[in-house]
């Protein structure tokens, strides 16, 4: 009895004030010192791993990673959703990318299939939804709730420290809560994952689920594109997602 009342005292001494994490680029660097029994194990498997992960589809200008109220590489991705919707006859008002589906860096220099997959390595697919103006307002409110998502260049949000939205503008007007605005974003968004509830009222979905249109593939036509053209893959944070002081 003594020891149980002694457990729950402790109890109520400790609680998890924060949770951090940060990501760790596994890279070149840590080839210095290899293990030589690992590696002869490996061999037979690195060739047809390289094979597939190894082809080049473009450059990039700089090395970019996600990070909130906005990045670099968040920018690039819902651009990119946006530039694809030529190939599905849409014309969207703004792309929407999920901070929590970007799971790798974007290294400088050139970029392998690899590169892409480490990046986009789930099963989502581009898709397409109409929301109203009210809609994107509270769309935009929720981002703001846990500091901001991945948005296209058409947008501009001001968002408080604790995560409210301040103002909202898309190609520099404001919002009209009567008028209806098309998206592209990704199938996994659609159904309110991520916190964006908002996305559950969405109406003339456009949401192909063949291989072909995963994001990941899309990704890397855009490079391919640049890359034919001669062009390195660049992007800036350029104030889309600010927060206020």
């Amino acid at each position: 009895m003594v020891m149980a009342m002694g457990l729950a005292a402790c109890r109520t001494h400790y609680e998890v004030a924060k949770v951090e994490r940060s990501r760790i680029l596994v890279d070149s660097r840590y080839d210095a010192h290899s293990d030589t029994e690992a590696t002869l194990f490996l061999q037979p498997y690195s060739h047809i791993v390289d094979s597939i992960m190894g082809p080049k589809v473009g450059r990039s200008a700089k090395y970019m990673s996600p990070h909130r109220p906005e990045s670099e590489l968040s920018n690039l991705l819902a651009d990119i959703l946006v530039w694809a919707a030529k190939d599905y006859k849409e014309q969207p008002d703004f792309g929407v990318y999920n901070m929590g589906g970007i799971r790798a860096d974007l290294p400088e220099g050139d970029v392998t299939y690899g590169d892409v997959l480490d990046i986009a390595p789930f099963e989502n697919k581009i898709a397409f939804v109409t929301l109203s103006g009210t809609d994107v307002l509270a769309l935009f409110a929720q981002m703001a709730t846990v500091g901001g998502e991945g948005v296209s260049h058409s947008v501009r949000m001001s968002i408080t420290r604790d995560g409210k939205l301040v103002s909202a503008t898309l190609h520099g007007k404001a919002i009209d809560p009567s008028k209806d605005y098309r998206i592209a974003s990704i199938d996994y968004l659609l159904t309110g994952n991520d916190k964006m509830d908002a996305f559950k009222k969405g109406r003339n979905v456009n949401s192909p689920s063949t291989v072909e249109n995963n994001t990941r593939f899309i990704i890397m036509n855009y490079f391919r594109e640049l890359a034919s053209q001669g062009k390195e893959v660049d992007a800036e944070v350029e104030g889309r997602v600010v927060v206020e002081n």
